[in-house]
């Protein structure tokens, strides 16, 4: 069951949120509340696992609220249904899982909402990496891989414990690993989408990649940020 919080000062639009949400199979609204500063109070006590919210409100407002989950690193993704189109750019940075305009097709919610319980499932990243280490043939387990980089001839595995070297190359582990969580971000990294924080700015063709659990950083394309926006957050 997906638990669900719903936010915005105005009251035509929270009760069109709710009945969308209601409607919903296998979603259940927890949280309606009119103020970013009421879930600001609400989802330290009681977290849910998607919180749509308007982001321009009195007092605090969504950007802020959404700020504050990445910064405790709160397990609550962010749909942002608003009617200013400004803030998309910096929404990204935050890595929510989506940006909605408003006037909005009730469906158009209703398939995000059902994307981010699609990528939550599978999220469920199981099996092993084989890897030759040094002579050896090391087994990782994927869900503690975070992210894969490739410097000159050799790969670097890092994960929740631990880093690996190996000569193989990212096209071979790549085949290996065949999880919809794993991402060929850059041509020098693969990363584990479970682990990632944050997207900040780099330059003109790229974004840094910054992880929980690590203070390794990756590399991401924008042509493939923009495919990780459309597909996944």
């Amino acid at each position: 069951m997906l638990t669900v919080g719903i936010v915005d000062d105005n009251p035509r639009d929270l009760e069109k949120l709710e009945l969308i949400v209601n409607n919903m199979e296998n979603v259940e609204l927890i949280l309606k509340a009119n103020s970013a500063d009421e879930v600001y109070h609400s989802i330290q006590k009681t977290p849910v696992d998607l919180l749509i919210t308007d982001i321009e409100m009195p007092g605090m407002s969504g950007y802020q609220l959404a700020d504050f989950i990445q910064l405790n690193n709160m397990k609550t993704a962010v749909i942002f249904v608003t009617a200013k189109s400004g803030y998309a750019v910096h929404a990204f940075e935050l890595n929510v899982h989506d940006y909605i305009l408003k006037p909005f097709n009730p469906d158009r919610l209703i398939q995000s909402i059902d994307r981010f319980t699609e990528k939550k499932d599978a999220g469920r990243v199981t099996g092993r990496l084989f890897i030759r280490s040094d002579g050896d043939l090391v087994v990782v387990p994927k869900a503690e891989i975070i992210f894969l980089e490739r410097t000159g001839r050799t790969t670097t595995i890092h994960t929740i414990n631990e880093t690996y070297e190996t000569y193989q190359s990212l096209g071979e582990l790549e085949g290996d690993i065949r999880e919809s969580m794993f991402i060929r971000s850059h041509r020098s990294f693969i990363i584990n989408l479970q682990y990632v924080k944050r997207f900040a700015s780099y330059s003109k063709k790229s974004f840094v990649v910054i992880f929980e659990g690590s203070s390794g950083k990756a590399l991401v394309t924008k042509e493939k940020l923009k495919y990780l926006q459309e597909n996944y957050f």
